[in-house]
Formats: C-alpha cells, sequence, structure tokens
C-alpha cells in the first residue's frame, strides 16, 4: 500500500520505513497543504498529526483513500462524516502518554506554585532578591480534576502521592477506583469552588466548545490555579483573560489554547480575506495570553517524551498492518462499508 505521513521527523521517517517493509512512502515534515494533494490520489493511508486537517474537500481530492491514521488521540481535526460518506476508516491512538501528559500537567503546576519561571527569568537579568516570589505547598492542597479518564486517573494519583486531596468530574463514574486512589467523585459546581487547582483533561467535541466559560471561571476559589494540557477549545480565552486580570485566578498553566493553530499561519492570514478579521483577532487574543505575567504556556507540549512518541509510531503501525489484515484496530468510527475496504487493502498487498 501507498502510506502518506505528514509532520514527522527525520528519526520518525526511518523507523516506520523498518517497520512497514514494502510499502511506498510519502513524508513531508510540513502540515497538510494544497499543494500537496495531486502527489497522493494515488494513496490508501494518510497518517496525520493534529495540525493537518483532513476536511471535506481534502477527502474528495483523494479518491484512493481508505484509511486515515492519526497520530493522536484527539481526532477533532478529521471530517468524519466525509471519511462516513466515503467508507473511509479512521483510527487513532487511543493510549500512548497517560503518564506523560500527567507529568506535564503537575510539572505546570509546580512551575506555577512554586513561581519557578518568574525566579528564573529574574535570576537572568542578575536579580536575586526573593521579593514577590513566595510560592505555596501542593501538600494539603486540593486538587479538582476535570475528566478521570486514562491521563485524569495519572493526575490523580500524582497528586495523592504529593498529599492532595482529590475531586473528580467525569460523567462516568467508578466507584471501585475512587475508593482504591482516594479521591471523591463531585459536580462540577463543588470540584470548581473547593478546588485549588483545577485541572482540564477532557476529549474536544463540538459540544464541549467553551466547557471553561466565564460562570464557571466566576464559581473557581479565588486564588486558584487553573492547568489545561486538554484541547484548546474547550476554554474561552476571553473568560481565561478576565480571570486572570479580575485575580480570580493567580495562574494558568496552558499546553494548549484557543486557536492554537492559526499560530504557525499568521503571515497567510494577513492576506487572506476568508474570515480574516475572526482569525487575526484569535491571534492577538492568544499572544495577549502568551505575554500574561500569570501565565505560563509550552507550545502543545506535553506529549512530546521520547517514550511516549515511539508508542504513538508503534499504535501507527499496528493501525495500518491490521487495516491490511483486513481487522482493523483502534477505529473510531467504523462506517459499513470499511469491512470490505480492509479486506480488498489486503488481497491488494496479497
Amino acid at each position: 500500500m501507498k502510506a502518506a505521513f505528514l509532520e514527522v521527523k527525520e528519526w520518525e521517517r526511518e523507523y516506520l520505513k523498518e517497520r512497514l517493509p514494502g510499502h511506498e512512502f510519502y513524508f513531508s515534515g510540513e502540515r497538510l497543504q494544497g499543494d500537496m494533494l495531486p502527489q497522493l490520489r494515488e494513496f490508501q493511508v494518510l497518517s496525520p498529526f493534529i495540525y493537518s486537517r483532513v476536511t471535506g474537500e481534502v477527502v474528495q481530492a483523494l479518491p484512493s483513500l481508505q484509511l486515515v491514521t492519526t497520530r493522536s488521540t484527539g481526532f477533532d481535526h478529521v471530517d468524519m462524516g466525509a471519511c462516513a460518506a466515503r467508507g473511509i476508516a479512521v483510527a487513532n491512538v487511543p493510549s500512548y502518554g497517560e503518564n506523560t501528559v500527567a507529568e506535564h500537567s503537575f510539572a505546570l503546576m509546580l512551575a506555577l506554585s512554586r513561581k519557578i519561571h518568574q525566579s528564573y527569568l529574574r535570576a537572568q537579568r542578575g536579580d536575586f532578591s526573593l521579593t514577590g516570589l513566595t510560592g505555596f505547598d501542593l501538600k494539603g492542597k486540593t486538587l479538582g480534576v476535570v475528566g478521570a479518564g486514562k491521563i485524569g486517573l495519572h493526575v490523580i494519583k500524582i497528586g495523592r502521592g504529593f498529599g492532595m486531596s482529590v475531586l473528580a468530574y467525569d460523567p462516568y463514574r467508578n466507584p471501585f477506583l475512587a475508593e482504591l486512589l482516594g479521591f471523591r467523585y463531585v459536580e462540577m459546581d463543588e470540584l470548581l469552588a473547593a478546588s485549588d487547582v483545577v485541572t482540564l483533561h477532557m476529549p474536544y467535541r463540538p459540544a464541549l466548545e467553551h466547557f471553561m466559560d466565564r460562570e464557571k471561571f466566576r464559581r473557581m476559589k479565588p486564588g486558584a490555579l487553573f492547568i489545561n494540557t486538554a484541547r484548546g477549545h474547550l476554554v474561552d480565552t476571553d473568560a481565561l483573560l478576565e480571570a486572570l486580570q479580575s485575580g480570580r485566578l493567580a495562574g494558568a498553566g496552558l499546553d494548549v489554547v484557543e486557536g492554537e493553530e492559526l499560530i504557525q499561519e499568521e503571515e497567510q492570514l494577513l492576506y487572506a480575506q476568508d474570515q480574516r478579521m475572526e482569525k487575526l483577532q484569535a491571534v492577538v487574543r492568544t499572544h495577549v495570553l502568551f505575554r500574561h505575567e500569570k501565565v505560563i504556556f509550552t507550545p502543545h507540549n506535553a506529549f512530546n517524551s521520547k517514550e511516549a512518541l515511539e508508542r504513538i509510531l508503534e499504535t501507527t503501525v499496528e493501525n495500518i498492518l491490521a487495516f491490511e489484515r483486513g481487522q482493523p484496530l483502534n477505529l473510531v468510527k467504523a462506517p459499513g462499508s470499511v469491512p470490505s475496504g480492509a479486506q480488498a487493502a489486503a488481497k491488494q498487498r496479497g
């Protein structure tokens, strides 16, 4: 089969070549661009990362496409409806870095609670005074985990290790795990009001756009910290800025922000006509957030450990090989025509 991989590094290319012998490859270190599509018309497999938008137009431009296997857990960058209409299977990497993202969440938490970034910047200027650098202990504080899935449960375990009390909000509750790990499920209002740190670990879908809005930030405990390593569009940026500027929040640690995909496109936005003003406004709001003295930002880097990257590639390889065998794995949506397509792909491989 012909497989196209986007947003890949050199070492990843060598890994994929070794693990997928006999395949024809297209590699690009860039996100999916329109001028790539003519070269991909005969490709059966497309493997994007989060910044490559697999839109309906992209699907229509690739008549041979049978499988989209995104190298991420989230798949909101893939037009699921367009893929279903064409009988194209969509697979993801459901589990690769629960501990990785959880550890990064605590890195952001500790940097804020102990004012590490402010201390570093002051020392770089040759100023070694401690004025204004008093932090606080995590031990004895209350951690609010919004989304107690695989990543959220790792966050809970780490929080308990720090001696924190833990509250969790999740529509699906597991009383056995709550008792085993020593946390308590509560409704969202109670979590917001009682938590010294609130950390998001929810998947994104359109119905959850701006889940954290003005009203929820206003319900948070005064002086709390807010952490987001999930998805930027879960948070209303204006509401977050308002909470920071009013002093309601003592700080925010962000690995993702609303409209982050636009930051790498700023120059193009200056000349684009379609929704240009709206997109430019989103970029400006994001830059204001970056510069805020109470904000620590990392550029969607929570997943980015050597071990997690290798797990992502290994699962992606397994997704491709399983699809070729007619036994697809990790499908996020399986239209009725997918099995026959997978079997046809297996026959092509002989």
